[in-house]
């Protein structure tokens, strides 16, 4: 059911009504806006500090373009709630991030009015200027082509590689840089610490106000006079900052900064934006999580916050959490600690996730030897192969969706060198409500193809923190550990390290009627098929592979002699992954066996919950059953 709607937003349904209202009545729609989303994402959990941020941005700018028509990108995109509520989808918003409801990031196929898909980070202004340089091509130098992109957003190397270009294709192109200091996690790194003082600098900014007026009203002032008063103004800010000059160093106009948080001022300021031509870019100030006080004062925590109390801020947690087994995330923050306490070579890289992957308790515990490198995947994985070059044992933890951008770099730099760089993927598997940009259905298809490498999936805590501490070990090499988002199964798994053996699973519960391989966390479910089957009288063998590559010969000669019918599960792309690797080798060894692989189809799976989506998959506990009962034809 539909949330109660204020007076002004329940007369908006598209940006076409948006344009009958006086300016004077957008601050009022701002807060009915605002107080809209935190209704439905305080029940139905999703990204709210971000796009409470940009409830202005958006509706200043669809006032002020002509969407669809203009074209209108966000990067990533979980800050673009009040987008969507103004394009047609207010009185669906509920379904946000639903099963079969709409996404939490744009999606072309969901809206005309989102222009580009986004999910990563870092896309928006390289998609904008292709359309900005497809609509000179299509003879329509009228249209406009807006990208969105944060602060934390921009320190990646794609928004600078896009920048680099656009500055020298006279682009109608308008970067909108939304600076509020933080991505999930404090924004770090230079460009910070350059927007900082741009921020911080009265001087500079009178500078800048003045000069923008000029600048911006062609109709009184001539193109000889806008060509002094733009070298006047580089002359006098070159001398208040160093380098002050990042983002006209491409060839852009800079604007700003200025509050991205005052509709009215950001509505004038695009009005006169709008006319002028070529690459240029408006540098706005915004809250994070604007008009909610506890979002405001916890940005981190209320950046995602789950269920909460909309009146009190109170965040609903399960009562019964303390009582369930840890979450990997937090089985591997504290892992490394604990191992880096007694080997003083482990370093830990994330590229700006710390709080999402717990590599925080690292960083609050030695802050020396853990590194936030900023939304820099690429980066990442050759500056941890740099650290490894040098003697250091790296642990890049990176999500599994964000490490397929960093791919020539784990070819390129790690595994020709065979670096002992040891990948943490985390949220390896479908994730959940974030939908096809989010999941990690990918990476052991992809890391499996990989010479040189070392791919293993922990089937639960104990073996997580084994395959960590196995891989810190001298000469391993290039190590890839991936794990799901979530909790695991065991509630005591502070266990005594073991070391693995490399490429060896083991037998978890013997049988005769079938035999299923599996790897990672979804064995689980195996387990508890075969405990169904049991009672019924039916022997399942059940063995966790552990390892994808080098995978286990011995389990797979046994399992080849032994089993007509064989069932492979992962958690992953079906192609390439284990199954595929367990018909290779049968085909390779001629043993005349019946196998099913279930695993992600090959197709993008949309948001929903794990369970509604391994259901539709096909390999929840009641379809691996249903699949066992088919094969042995009962």
């Amino acid at each position: 059911m539909a949330p109660k709607q204020g007076k002004l937003l329940s007369l908006i349904n598209y940006p076409s009504d948006l344009k009958k209202l006086k300016d004077k009545e957008l601050v009022q729609l701002c807060a009915e806006i605002r107080e809209f989303i935190i209704d439905v994402i305080s029940h139905n959990p999703g990204h709210l500090g971000a796009s409470l941020g940009t409830v202005e941005l958006a509706v200043a700018l669809h006032y002020i373009f002509d969407t669809p028509k203009d074209k209108l990108i966000w990067d990533v995109g979980h800050q673009a709630y009040a987008h969507k509520i103004l394009t047609g989808r207010k009185d669906v918003f509920h379904t946000n991030r639903m099963y079969k409801g709409i996404s939490g990031f744009p999606k072309m196929s969901e809206s005309e009015y989102d222009a580009f898909g986004t999910g990563h980070s870092s896309t928006s202004i390289s998609a904008a200027l292709g359309m900005a340089v497809a609509s000179k091509l299509k003879d329509n130098n009228g249209r406009h082509h807006i990208a969105v992109i944060g602060d934390g957003s921009i320190t990646g190397g794609m928004a600078m590689e896009a920048m680099n270009n656009a500055g020298v294709s006279n682009s109608n192109l308008l970067v909108i840089l939304n600076d509020n200091g933080i991505a999930i996690d404090k924004s770090v790194g230079a460009i910070k610490d350059y927007l900082t003082k741009i921020t911080t600098s009265r001087l500079y900014n009178r500078i800048k106000n003045f000069t923008w007026r000029v600048l911006g009203k062609f109709s009184k002032y001539g193109l000889n006079t806008q060509k002094i008063v733009q070298k006047i103004e580089n002359a006098i800010k070159g001398s208040i900052l160093r380098n002050s000059n990042l983002f006209e160093s491409f060839n852009f106009r800079y604007f700003g900064p200025i509050d991205g948080n005052d509709v009215e001022k950001l509505i004038d300021v695009l009005h006169d934006l709008k006319r002028i031509k070529g690459p240029k870019l408006l540098h706005i100030i915004t809250v994070k999580g604007k008009g909610f006080e506890q979002a405001e004062n916890n940005q981190t925590i209320f950046h995602a916050p789950g269920v909460f109390n909309k009146n009190t801020g109170e965040i609903i947690n399960d009562p019964s959490a303390e009582k369930k087994p840890p979450k990997y995330q937090d089985v591997f923050g504290e892992t490394i600690v604990d191992l880096a306490e007694k080997n003083e070579k482990i370093v830990g890289v994330t590229p700006a996730m710390p709080t999402g992957c717990s590599l925080n308790l690292m960083m609050k515990k030695m802050p020396h030897r853990a590194f936030d490198v900023g939304i820099a995947e690429q980066h990442a994985v050759t500056f941890s192969a740099g650290l490894a070059a040098n003697g250091m044992i790296p642990f890049c933890n990176i999500y599994s969706t964000f490490m397929q951008r960093a791919y020539d770099q784990l070819i390129h730099d790690v595994a020709i060198q065979k670096q002992n760089v040891v990948f943490c993927l985390d949220r390896g598997g479908l994730v959940g409500e974030d939908g096809a940009t989010h999941h990690g259905a990918f990476d052991l298809a992809y890391l499996r193809a990989v010479p040189n490498m070392t791919v293993s999936a922990p089937m639960n805590e104990e073996e997580l923190r084994n395959l960590m501490f196995t891989a810190q070990h001298e000469n391993m090499g290039p190590f890839s550990i991936r794990y799901p988002r979530g909790r695991g199964v065991m509630l005591n798994w502070k266990t005594p390290y073991k070391k693995l053996e490399i490429g060896k699973g083991k037998k978890i519960i013997d049988g005769k009627d079938l035999a299923i391989l599996s790897i990672g966390h979804i064995g689980n479910y195996a387990v508890k098929v075969c405990d169904i089957l049991k009672k019924e009288g039916i022997e399942i063998a059940h063995f966790d592979m552990c390892f994808l590559k080098p995978i286990d010969e011995d389990i797979l000669h046994e399992v080849g002699r032994n089993f007509k019918n064989i069932i492979t599960l992962e958690d992953g792309t079906i192609l390439g992954g284990l199954g595929s690797a367990v018909l290779e080798f049968m085909a390779d060894n001629n043993y005349k066996s019946n196998i099913k692989r279930l695993g992600i189809p090959d197709k993008y799976i949309e948001q929903g919950n794990i369970a509604e989506l391994h259901k539709e998959c096909g390999y929840d506990v009641e379809e691996i059953y249903s699949s066992v009962k088919k094969i042995l034809g009962k």
